[in-house]
């Protein structure tokens, strides 16, 4: 086991990190920018490291710094969290020419599946469904994007295959919008992602978004854990996930999460990583894979008893998985709803700082946040503040348990979100389960009538 890793986040999940390596007895670096000097995993750190300024770029984004921020401090390792260089390739080939471990996949498995075009192409290979649409990357030439949409169907979707974030894609419905949406995606995709390249699929009317956990080690043993449904979206941000997911016949959860540990064999792949699907009319079709921790990975941490965290830094520190694919069992219902600051009915971000932080408890009931009374939210990066997770025996229970959460939670200061998710919890065709990934939005434009 590593003597000392260096935690190159922020937020609620820097913390998570920082909790699993103290029980496993190893000590954490934090690094942060000017803006996050206040936060309660600094306070509680064994070394922290100032690495830049509050914007992103300048900090949690700066590879050189993150790097001369390890080797300062002797670490041994480098965990990334979730988002900014998590999924970076090069960040990870950087962290380990450096002599560091890289918390996560290979380099090269990060590129493989981090470019969406070569990774639907591998999954195709590897026996996994995908959503029908072209073959790989679209050319310039208009005559062939419109024999490929013509063959694909309308409506279709024009997605940035350096993509991520619910960024770079795009819905066409005629063969008159078609090229302009292309041209734009590729301009967008440019911008956002260094990749203009852009691709299209048919777009699903109705479908459910589920995920599929999967942690592997480097001796070809590998694990699913389950699946979550993370359906409720709001502009292709996840704003409520649960496990397992409601009204999926087993047999079929069981056939697409066994093609999934294929899969992580067939390619080599190492360390936590999720398969996302859409999930349509009893057919799954991949869409992507993300080689990191999720947001959402307490629902399954809580059905199925496995620290993900804590498997993920052993495996990067050459250790086996402690149990088979036999031993994993989905016991009850996890729910999680993500706080946000923001204004629940307008969603305009509210940085700020907080007067009242009271959090809930009681049988069954999770907060991983690392706000507390009198902290300043920065406004410099996402809004999300925590996340309230709840387990039950049932879903009915664990809706119950959110329900009472909720009203126990206060937060004072600024504005956030629970009044949503108060709403939410108590709305009757999310209680029944099964929503699509459009419901969200549509039932917030009927309220806003």
């Amino acid at each position: 086991m590593f003597k000392k890793i260096l935690i190159a986040n922020r937020g609620e999940i820097a913390l998570r990190i920082q909790r699993a390596c103290r029980e496993l007895g190893v000590q954490a670096v934090m690094v942060y920018s000017e803006a996050d000097r206040e936060a309660k995993y600094i306070k509680l750190a064994d070394e922290s490291v100032c690495i830049g300024p509050a914007p992103s770029a300048l900090s949690y984004l700066n590879m050189p710094a993150i790097i001369s921020a390890a080797e300062v401090t002797d670490a041994e390792a480098i965990h990334p969290g979730y988002g900014f260089l998590s999924e970076n390739a090069d960040f990870a080939e950087r962290v380990e020419k450096s002599g560091f471990k890289f918390i996560g996949p290979t380099p090269e498995s990060i590129r493989i599946m981090g470019d969406k075009v070569s990774a639907k192409q591998t999954m195709i290979k590897a026996g996994v469904p995908c959503v029908p649409g072209s073959e790989g990357v679209l050319p310039d030439d208009p005559a062939v994007i419109k024999r490929t949409a013509k063959q694909v169907g309308y409506p279709v979707i024009i997605k940035a295959a350096g993509g991520g974030g619910g960024r770079g894609m795009r819905v066409v419905h005629t063969e008159a919008a078609l090229l302009h949406a292309v041209q734009t995606t590729k301009a967008e995709a440019a911008a956002a992602f260094g990749n203009p390249e852009v691709y299209m699929e048919k777009f699903l009317q109705n479908p459910r978004h589920i995920e599929i956990q999967v942690l592997a080690d480097q001796y070809k043993n590998a694990v699913w854990l389950g699946e979550r449904d993370c359906s409720m979206q709001r502009r292709h941000q996840k704003v409520i996930e649960e496990a397992p997911a409601p009204g999926i016949p087993r047999k079929l959860i069981e056939k697409i999460g066994e093609r999934c540990v294929a899969a992580v064999k067939k390619i080599g792949y190492r360390g936590a990583g999720t398969f996302e699907f859409l999930y349509e009319n009893g057919e799954f079709y991949f869409i992507e894979m993300n080689t990191r921790i999720q947001v959402e990975h307490p629902v399954t941490e809580w059905v199925t008893g496995v620290d993900i965290v804590r498997a993920q830094i052993e495996v990067a520190a050459g250790g086996k998985l402690p149990f088979t694919q036999r031993q994993i069992e989905i016991k009850g219902h996890s729910i999680e709803c993500r706080i946000n600051a923001e204004d629940p009915y307008k969603f305009v971000p509210s940085p700020g700082r907080i007067t009242t932080w009271h959090t809930p408890g009681g049988p069954g009931v999770r907060v991983d946040s690392h706000i507390y009374a009198n902290y300043f939210v920065p406004p410099n990066y996402d809004s999300m503040i925590g996340k309230i997770i709840v387990h039950g025996d049932t879903r009915e229970q664990a809706l119950a348990r959110m329900r009472t959460a909720l009203a126990e939670t206060v937060v004072e200061g600024i504005h956030t979100n629970i009044a949503l998710h108060r709403e939410l919890m108590v709305d009757a065709k999310f209680m029944d389960g099964g929503t699509n990934i459009h419901y969200l939005e549509e039932w917030l434009s009927k309220r806003d009538r």
